[in-house]
């Protein structure tokens, strides 16, 4: 599972950064199942496939910090054997997941409160936290209208658009992502995920500053909802991934060079708010 893991990790086949964490973390429970002589020996191993995960994809924020917890976790157990030690790796592993699915439930509580009955929302990419949140203003009885970018080049759009369209109370409407800003005179607010949080600077699925850019000079307020666990202090480095030139275009190129970023940088001072378990945080 772990090696199965490791490659849709790599091919990026899940979206949500939360989502790989858990994956990623669930993952780890193969290796209550090797056979290890001393606890040593489990913990190196336990360190060894973390670090797999972890190289899958350096850009996942998520997936370094709860990686990085649970190998601390099973370490500084103090197991006496190697099945005490497994019973540590359980435990860390349910304690991540639990966080992780909690503070993405509560974050999206927060952010469905700025959402009044009416509104016209515009969103980006397929954030699984802002799903959460499109289900807590559902659920509220709002009704809303939302306008969903494509999110080229891989079209996750196309993803959050026929998940929206299943539920009842958002009218939604997929545009290509050129058009956010001829539809944002229309906007009350963009709502969008977040990769991580470093210093000012949001990082999240390419496109998103294109967006926000946009969104801020038709001055409308743009909402980015995570976990706190997001907000990603020392130990980390933000690295890029850049993926196929096929994604873009499946000629081949002649003469030219295709660049496909996976994601792009936005400085928080055009952002209105970044909304957590914890609480909702203005700009």
């Amino acid at each position: 599972m772990i090696d199965e893991t490791v490659r849709e990790i790599e091919e990026m086949q899940t979206q949500s950064s939360s989502i790989v964490a858990v994956k990623a973390a669930k993952a780890l429970r193969e290796l209550t199942e090797r056979e290890c002589h001393t606890v040593e020996d489990f913990n190196r191993v336990v360190e060894r496939n973390s670090s797999a995960l972890q190289r899958a994809n350096r850009s996942h924020a998520p997936l370094y910090t709860t990686q990085q917890r649970i190998v601390e976790a099973v370490k500084e157990s103090d197991a006496d054997n190697v099945e005490e030690a497994k019973t540590a790796l359980v435990e860390a592993i349910e304690a991540v997941v639990e966080e992780v699915e909690s503070s993405k439930q509560r974050a999206a509580e927060r952010a469905a409160e700025l959402v009044d009955d009416g509104d016209v929302l515009l969103t980006h990419e397929n954030s699984s936290t802002v799903m959460a949140t499109f289900d807590e203003v559902v659920g509220a009885g709002k009704e809303v209208e939302t306008f969903v970018t494509e999110s080229r080049p891989r079209f996750l759009g196309r993803k959050t658009a026929r998940q929206l369209a299943e539920r009842d109370g958002v009218a939604t409407t997929l545009i290509t992502d050129g058009a956010a800003g001829h539809y944002l005179e229309e906007v009350d607010r963009v709502l969008v995920g977040m990769n991580c949080v470093i210093d000012d600077v949001v990082y999240n699925r390419i496109g998103t500053h294109s967006v926000v850019a946009s969104a801020a000079s038709h001055g409308v307020p743009v909402t980015v909802v995570g976990s706190s666990s997001k907000f990603i202090g020392s130990g980390f480095t933000f690295e890029n991934t850049f993926r196929p030139a096929s994604e873009v275009m499946l000629e081949p190129a002649e003469g030219f060079e295709v660049a496909n970023p996976g994601y792009d940088a936005t400085p928080t001072r055009l952002i209105d708010s970044v909304v957590t378990e914890n609480a909702v945080m203005e700009f």
